[in-house]
């Protein structure tokens, strides 16, 4: 896949033609002439899913349409989660195919719409190949995309977000609402609270502040009632305290003392399974929390010194702990629950590729997407067993070229849907658009070391694992 304006490229049309500005896309699965849904045999298969605890149906839909080759699990999740439609009712989407179509045929069309491509063949073959890596399951979009692209809704397509939010109550109802709308259409968000004064300082009228772990009440109700994407999954949240913020060992034990509760409701007799009828009187289980530490704080702990939290408002230092215990007590706190994490704020801004942009701040809930304030990322996954190639004597190495070439048709589509893509705020959807943060990756990493032969904890595995990384990003920077 090239772009150019004049001569010759690699995946040109015909000897001579007339070059034209935009990308000339380059077959790699698919066949001229040959749509690649009809290069695979089809079937009817019902899909039916039960409530493991009493057998009850949770979820039916009866001839739905997948290649033969696709897993029972594989037709089952895409089924329930990303067809969309009222089950029943002749809006519901009943293959595969619809899905597919109501992707890629919105990918090109926007690909057209903003010139990515050199000719009408170059968005046909683009298409096409990107029908064919998502029937094989050669790579996946996340969520998002599957739930929101070619509907009458929103078409967010992004998983991962990062919000802001302020010391005032406006600021604060602004965080709930954004974070509703953005779990509304499957995605998941990350902020920092630290700009919160804590419960410790006084507000204007006198009184004491609330505090930012009073305020996290509240939006951990809101995203254990709003369901992802219109789909049965949760939410997904992640909430981050600065070290030196007063409020600091409140934040620690959220999630120690909740845990303490669930043992003692569910001894008194109360269901406290995932799941369970009595579960949601419990607070602070649908977020990840994180503390940001710093250097200072971590030679403070390597010391044995003392550590100052700072006032929000002022930043003097209103009290003193020792730096130990607090790690200690986070220490406890992951141990007992697996909450808080831990974020290292210097060394990810020292790290930071656009430092001049701003600091960054916060995460996404997985972690993964470390970038500014109101920002969003696109994610998308590579599966490495499909890149597996066999020398005819039952050695299996790994296909670079081919795989590079996905990448390139990938990370193309990915960049592509931020053009068309809705933003739940003017302020994200101008970030994103300016900086365009997508989220290359690859999935089966272990089963591919196994395929080929490399312990996991190995140098060799290492290398492989490197190799396959390295090619990917520089393909996609490319």
């Amino acid at each position: 896949m090239t772009e150019t304006a004049s001569g010759p490229a690699r995946g040109s049309r015909a000897k001579g033609a007339k070059a034209t500005k935009g990308l000339r896309i380059e077959r790699i699965h698919t066949t001229p002439g040959v749509h690649p849904y009809d290069e695979v045999t089809w079937e009817r298969r019902d899909v039916v899913m039960t409530n493991w605890r009493d057998g009850s149906v949770n979820f039916e839909q009866r001839g739905v349409e997948f290649p033969d080759f696709w897993s029972v699990n594989a037709v089952n999740i895409v089924t329930s989660k990303y067809f969309r439609g009222a089950v029943g009712t002749p809006q519901r989407e009943t293959s595969l195919r619809q899905l597919i179509d109501r992707i890629v045929k919105t990918y090109r069309k926007a690909g057209e719409d903003y010139k990515y491509f050199s000719s009408p063949a170059d968005a046909e073959i683009f298409e096409h190949e990107l029908a064919y890596a998502l029937l094989h399951q050669i790579f996946s979009f996340n969520s998002p995309v599957w739930f929101n692209v070619g509907t009458p809704q929103p078409q967010q397509v992004s998983a991962c977000f990062i919000l802001s939010v302020d010391d005032s109550m406006e600021s604060i109802l602004d965080w709930y609402k954004e974070e509703g709308m953005i779990f509304k259409g499957g995605s998941g968000a990350g902020l920092n609270l630290s700009r919160i004064r804590s419960s410790k300082e006084l507000l204007s009228s006198g009184g004491n502040a609330s505090g930012p772990v009073s305020f996290m009440r509240g939006a951990d109700a809101s995203a254990g009632t709003i369901k992802s994407g219109g789909a049965t999954r949760r939410a997904a949240k992640m909430v981050i305290l600065d070290v030196d913020h007063p409020d600091i060992e409140d934040f620690i034990e959220t999630k120690v003392k909740e845990e303490e509760k669930i043992r003692a409701l569910r001894d008194a007799g109360f269901d406290m399974d995932l799941g369970g009828d009595d579960i949601t009187s419990v607070q602070y289980q649908n977020a990840n929390n994180s503390v940001r530490v710093n250097d200072e704080f971590m030679k403070a702990v390597e010391e044995g010194g003392k550590f100052g939290l700072r006032a929000r408002m002022t930043g003097e230092v209103i009290e003193e702990v020792d730096a130990k215990a607090l790690f200690r007590k986070m220490a406890e706190a992951a141990w007992a629950c697996a909450d808080p994490g831990i974020q290292y704020d210097d060394t990810i801004n020292h790290w930071h590729t656009c430092p001049e942009s701003g600091r960054i701040n916060g995460s996404n809930p997985c972690s993964e997407y470390m970038h500014l304030d109101n920002t969003s990322c696109n994610l998308a996954s590579l599966n490495l067993m499909k890149f597996l190639k066999d020398d005819g004597k039952g050695n299996q190495s790994f296909d670079a070229d081919r795989f590079a070439k996905v990448v390139e048709l990938v990370i193309t589509a990915m960049d592509i849907s931020i053009c068309f893509a809705d933003f739940p705020t003017e302020k994200i959807g101008e970030n994103t658009r300016a900086f365009r943060q997508l989220g290359i990756g690859y999935a089966n990493l272990g089963a591919l070391l196994m395929a080929t032969g490399h312990a996991y904890d190995s140098d060799g595995g290492r290398a492989l694992a490197g190799a396959v990384t390295s090619l990917m990003t520089g393909t996609a920077y490319r």
